[in-house]
């Protein structure tokens, strides 16, 4: 397994499900997983694909 430098949410709440985010410049990718999941799956996308994810949640 990858080892990934993980950095938890700013937004997490008190509690074992937080939202974990990495970065890898080659190829450009950001991994994301959670804290409560004993098997660290990970999922793997774009910065562009992040980004409009996280402005869609903001408009929320």
């Amino acid at each position: 397994m990858t080892a990934y430098a993980w950095q938890k949410s700013s937004y997490c709440a008190q509690g074992e499900s937080c939202v974990h985010i990495s970065a890898t410049p080659a190829p450009d990718t950001i991994h994301l997983t959670e804290s409560a999941d004993p098997d660290r799956n990970v999922l793997d996308t774009t910065p562009a694909a992040f980004a409009a994810l996280l402005t869609a949640l903001s408009a929320r």
